[in-house]
């Protein structure tokens, strides 16, 4: 909320969702002389009493269950760049059971859904145990990894799960919707293991079969969720709802870690007869940048 208008929205698990916004036409704060100051005071006087009422009026409908008259959310961030919010929280306007469900007031640079982002961001130690910070965070600790160059994150269905096989990674980060299965094939000729990662395009490519016979296909996510304590490494699962996770599986590929230390992929090729396919190539170059806004901030987990 602020001068200009303002916007209700939701948080929920990976979910931000817009329920309305809209705008509001308040007299500028310049100081006119002689009678007609008093009118010009009066005037917005009035219009920002109209306009802190239409607000709490549209935050019962929208934040109150009517049926029950009880609040339908957990808590309640009002955000905004000028007092409006503090004095909507202070109003006898505003519902006394929403007034008790604000979990913070915090100042924002801007309205409308830029700064409903920057509030999520702000309250993000509010709301640790919302899915939706979680993500942010964690992708946040992956970029700042790659932007600082530390080595000690890997991307990409081969050098991540030659990191993973080798006890690496500490945080193993996929995508939830990754279309990758895994194959189990034996070599038709020397009877060798040949283990293949492949994607949709990848199967209709008949030469990743060639003298191969298939004795196991398995989708790459349920491989993971079954096998990946055994590699000691903690699993998260994210999103491409978030502004950061979406870069993550454009850029990325979908899977990825972070490591416990510098991991050298040079010193690594395919051993024991396996063989990783995907399609790394296209992310090579993009990854000093898969996290750069445009407007040149990298969105890390201390930015705000």
């Amino acid at each position: 909320m602020d001068g200009k208008g303002t916007l209700f929205g939701t948080l929920c698990g990976n979910t931000s969702d817009v329920l309305h916004k809209f705008s509001v036409d308040l007299p500028n704060s310049h100081r006119r002389g002689g009678q007609s100051a008093l009118r010009f005071d009066r005037l917005g006087t009035e219009k920002r009493h109209n306009y802190l009422r239409k607000t709490a009026e549209l935050a019962t409908q929208y934040f109150v269950n009517p049926s029950t008259s009880q609040p339908n959310v957990a808590g309640l961030i009002l955000a905004g760049s000028a007092d409006l919010k503090t004095k909507l929280s202070q109003s006898d306007m505003f519902s006394p059971r929403l007034a008790a469900k604000i979990l913070t007031v915090v100042d924002v640079s801007c309205g409308g859904e830029k700064g409903f982002n920057l509030a999520v961001e702000q309250s993000c130690d509010i709301l640790a145990n919302v899915k939706f910070c979680q993500e942010k965070r964690l992708i946040g600790k992956f970029a700042t990894e790659t932007r600082q160059g530390t080595g000690k994150y890997v991307s990409g269905v081969d050098d991540t799960l030659t990191a993973v096989d080798s006890g690496a990674v500490e945080t193993l980060i996929r995508w939830e919707n990754l279309d990758i299965n895994r194959y189990v094939m034996k070599n038709s000729v020397t009877s060798e293991t040949v283990i293949k990662h492949l994607n949709k395009e990848q199967e209709d490519n008949k030469e990743n079969f060639k003298g191969l016979g298939v004795e196991e296909k398995m989708s790459l996510l349920e491989w993971l969720a079954d096998e990946y304590k055994r590699f000691g490494c903690a699993l998260e699962i994210v999103t491409d709802k978030t502004e950061e996770g979406a870069k993550f599986c454009r850029g990325y590929g979908g899977i990825g870690g972070i490591l416990r230390y510098p991991f050298d992929m040079s010193a690594f090729d395919s051993e024991g007869g396996e063989d990783y396919e995907d399609d790394d190539s296209e992310n090579e170059e993009v990854h000093e940048d898969s996290f750069d806004s445009e407007d040149g901030e990298v969105y890390d987990d201390d930015s705000k």
